[in-house]
């Protein structure tokens, strides 16, 4: 039995603002619907790595306490640019996008998302990290992105799908749709698992 036929008598709530998370949900031919609140993303500072991603995404989901029914399966989902042992999250701003790419340009880093999928009765968290290499941009590259296409919604101020990945990156280790946003091969996994 596909997924989408196990779920019928669930309804998924994505707590996700991203159009490219919800996107994939679509092309998952999974119904949802988006229900959003706001979260303080606060972190232990000595957590790292995907520890950071695993932490804010089960934060997200506590926003929820209380309020799921029994056939309800809330998504949220957390996404963390590490690189030389540092966090790298969303820019504030043009300059900070800007030092932020300079600092990615030719190295490798990680692209680590956590998602948990909670119910009344468990939560699940997983996570998938990728590898991502980085050609040496120039300052010009860096400049046209950050101003062309305003990354500031996006961890390590980038889009793979997006211009800067179609000139800038050299080399993937792993999951594409994980570095878009979403490992969708593990949610569609651990779905499976938790519904059979």
């Amino acid at each position: 039995m596909m997924l989408k036929e196990k779920l019928a008598n669930y309804k998924i709530i994505l707590a996700s603002g991203s159009p490219r998370r919800q996107q994939f949900f679509k092309e998952l031919q999974l119904n949802f619907e988006i229900r959003l609140k706001e979260v303080d993303e606060v972190y232990p500072n000595e957590l790292k790595g995907s520890e950071i991603s695993d932490y804010l995404s089960k934060l997200k989901a506590a926003a929820f306490e209380g309020e799921l029914n029994s056939k309800e399966i809330l998504i949220t989902s957390d996404t963390v640019v590490w690189h030389k042992n540092v966090s790298l999250a969303k820019a504030a701003d043009k300059k900070e996008a800007f030092d932020m790419l300079r600092t990615l340009s030719g190295d490798w880093h990680e692209v680590i998302t956590s998602v948990s999928i909670t119910t009344n009765e468990e939560q699940n968290t997983v996570n998938h990290s990728t590898k991502v290499k980085f050609k040496a941009l120039t300052d010009d590259e860096i400049n046209f992105y950050v101003n062309t296409f305003k990354p500031f919604d996006k961890a390590g101020a980038y889009g793979i799908q997006e211009w800067i990945g179609l000139i800038g990156i050299e080399e993937i280790k792993g999951s594409y749709t994980n570095v878009v946003g979403l490992p969708t091969h593990l949610i569609y996994k651990t779905l499976s698992d938790m519904v059979s």
